[in-house]
């Protein structure tokens, strides 16, 4: 049940609410009803004082939960010299301390490999540099992404985004051109193969065969992939996937693009997640973690590739915010110093075999999936068709919020139950709100007539 703490006087949630209402489009859809007053590691508190436990953290933006102190501290401290100068102005010190950090935690497989960075105000923006970026240092044009697949909002990033419903189906006349989408591999539904080895056959085939026929790969500037999709469904491809792609790219000189927005900055139990699979790639872009809160996209990549753009290519007037860049040299400082990658992968074991044992009792969970702390359940109404129950997801969703925990649904058809729980995360949070999530799942069941 929700406790009540005292929060700032303000307005009450039902007065923030109407004033969404009244000035906020339906456009921007919001997952709860929840109004925030305050937040505090893995916890949030709404006007009233209600406490909810904080399963979505941002869109897995606060890795660190919210307020860390050290984030704080280094923010505080940058305000207090100055806030804000443009990197195309001046030169200042946060910009190139976080360049150089990204380039000391870069998964490069060759040690002599230099990088670089340019930094945005987000993650969508990113991945619109570093198509940029890809196109102007090969001369080609086109990009491949992968079906189901999500990469933001603005114009390129949407069009690189291969899910239509919801983000881009309402501007399917005006995306952006040359990007083609291939079949990104899906274990749970697959569409061929019986096991990981013919399902990474079928993919890498499939991949081979866009770039025998409808693309010649002396067009083909990048392959853009999320090393495990995130909107998509916490969808994790078989061990040699990318291995394999990577591969392909290398052989007709097609530069690799990891989107590590959602993956990155420790979520899997790397600070990469394109790590487990032992690719380099050659660009790398991040996000949402990255800042702790605050609002900062990435492209780190060989240093060779940005060195082939000329002076004002590139540019943002907030990019490579002062005060975001603080907060990202932070982040970094800390997961590498309190062992969060460990303890990403320690927090995805208990979710893990807590999803596992769920998985066992409902026969709604069709599949418990996940890497390290990037865990999900995916809801269907029948195990042999694979039928998808979003429905049930909804409502679980509406019943933990009613019960202090906040959820969040991904997937293809709206019917995975995602956590993407604070690393900070202590284990009495972490057990009330897989409570939580248990008792309102089987409580959804019941009313909503499931399979149980």
């Amino acid at each position: 049940m929700s406790t009540l703490v005292q929060t700032t006087p303000g307005l009450s949630s039902a007065e923030t609410r109407i004033l969404r209402e009244r000035y906020v489009p339906h456009g921007l859809h919001v997952g709860t009803p929840v109004v925030v007053a305050r937040a505090l590691g893995a916890e949030v508190f709404d006007p009233e004082g209600r406490r909810y436990l904080d399963f979505v953290a941002g869109i897995g933006a606060l890795n660190l939960g919210h307020q860390h102190p050290d984030v704080i501290a280094a923010v505080r401290e940058q305000l207090e010299r100055y806030a804000h100068v443009s990197a195309q102005v001046v030169t200042y010190e946060p910009y190139v301390r976080l360049a150089e950090a990204l380039d000391r935690i870069y998964p490069r497989g060759d040690a002599s490999v230099a990088t670089k960075s340019v930094f945005a105000n987000s993650g969508a923006e990113a991945v619109e540099n570093a198509i940029k970026i890809a196109r102007v240092a090969t001369g080609r044009e086109w990009i491949i992404a992968f079906q189901n697949s999500f990469h933001g909002r603005t114009y390129t990033a949407m069009t690189a985004t291969g899910k239509t419903k919801n983000s881009r189906m309402a501007f399917m006349r005006s995306t952006s051109p040359n990007v083609a989408h291939v079949p990104y591999p899906y274990p749970y539904r697959p569409i061929g193969g019986a096991g990981e080895e013919e399902l990474t056959d079928l993919h890498v085939r499939l991949f081979e065969q866009v770039l025998e026929t409808n693309l010649a790969p002396e067009h083909v500037a990048a392959v853009i992939v999320e090393p495990i999709q995130g909107e998509g469904g916490f969808v994790v491809p078989p061990a040699r996937f990318l291995k394999r792609i990577a591969a392909i790219c290398r052989r007709h000189d097609i530069l690799f693009i990891a989107d590590e927005i959602q993956t990155g900055m420790g979520r899997t139990g790397r600070m990469f997640a394109i790590e487990h699979s032992g690719v380099a790639p050659d660009v790398l872009v991040t996000s949402k973690s990255l800042g702790a809160g605050f609002p900062i996209g990435a492209v780190t990549g060989r240093a060779e590739l940005f060195d082939q753009l000329g002076p004002g290519s590139l540019g943002s007037t907030f990019g490579g915010h002062p005060i975001a860049c603080a907060a990202a040299i932070a982040t970094i400082e800390v997961i590498e110093r309190d062992g969060i990658l460990a303890g990403a992968t320690r927090i995805g074991e208990i979710i893990g075999e807590r999803f596992a044992d769920l998985a066992a009792k409902h026969r709604v969970i069709g599949d418990a999936r996940g890497v390290g702390a990037m865990r999900a359940i995916e809801l269907v109404r029948d195990r042999a068709t694979k039928k998808p129950a979003p429905e049930i997801v909804e409502a679980v969703i509406r019943t933990a919020c009613d019960r202090g925990l906040l959820l969040l649904r991904a997937g293809l058809y709206s019917n995975v139950i995602r956590t993407l729980v604070p690393l900070t995360i202590d284990d009495a949070q972490l057990g009330e709100g897989l409570d939580i999530l248990e008792a309102s799942l089987a409580d959804s069941i019941k009313s909503g007539g499931g399979p149980g």
